[in-house]
């Protein structure tokens, strides 16, 4: 990927292009899935960040061995979908029961000293239920209108995959701003001296939820519905 192209395209597509490079956005402090829509020199811009070092950290991260496996964009958007749910889905479905008893947990014990943890624990409440009848809603209703399109070009699934789309699109800004919240409150996950076991377990499962979403998020957003859309 030469350098001057980076210039032209949104941080999405960067990513969409070649998933290599997301370890650089992450390590910038870049969102590439919701805010994927975002250009490549704004987002420099907002971050305060110098565009030619990140533009060569984004080439060292290209010269890393290529995991054909990983080639998204190429996949066919029924495969797509089936594989988003059996990972990314199946991800969220297993963690989220353990996520929010976690960081209730932790308010519940820790709260007095770090308020914080409550505002944490308030915002996965709100994140567990809206992506619990988000995924159901792609499962039953978003990810059949695309299969029905490939298969018979419905007219009636094209209409159904521009009005979900639209609808996730903004499920999806809610649950990555509030992930992005909770980094921001527990300042990158840092355990705080007198953290607990459980305060250190809590905040490895969050960091490691906040990175499966935003990998799941961008290959809906930036890939799987663009393609729906572009059926429809």
């Amino acid at each position: 990927m030469e350098q001057l192209q980076l210039k032209t395209l949104s941080v999405g597509e960067i990513v969409a292009n070649d998933f290599r490079t997301s370890s650089a956005f992450k390590k910038a402090g870049i969102d590439f899935c919701c805010g994927g829509k975002q250009s490549f020199t704004d987002a420099c811009v907002e971050k305060g960040i110098d565009a030619v070092q990140l533009e060569n950290e984004i080439l060292l991260a290209t010269e890393e061995p290529l995991n054909e496996f990983m080639n998204f964009k190429n996949w066919d958007p029924v495969f797509l979908s089936d594989y988003i749910v059996n990972t990314h889905h199946k991800f969220v479905v297993k963690n989220l029961p353990d996520l929010v008893f976690y960081t209730q947990k932790i308010a519940n014990v820790h709260g007095e000293h770090h308020p914080e943890l409550i505002e944490v624990a308030d915002l996965f409440a709100k994140i567990n239920d809206e992506l619990l009848q988000h995924l159901k809603n792609e499962e039953e209703v978003l990810f059949p209108a695309i299969k029905e399109v490939v298969q018979t070009n419905s007219a009636t699934a094209k209409v159904t995959i521009k009005s979900e789309i639209e609808r996730m699109l903004g499920e999806h800004e809610f649950a990555g701003g509030a992930m992005d919240d909770i980094n921001a409150i527990t300042k990158g996950y840092k355990v705080p001296d007198d953290g607990c076991t459980t305060y250190r377990v809590a905040f490895q499962l969050l960091e490691q939820f906040e990175d499966d979403l935003h990998t799941h998020v961008h290959l809906e957003n930036n890939i799987l519905y663009p393609k729906a859309l572009k059926l429809a």
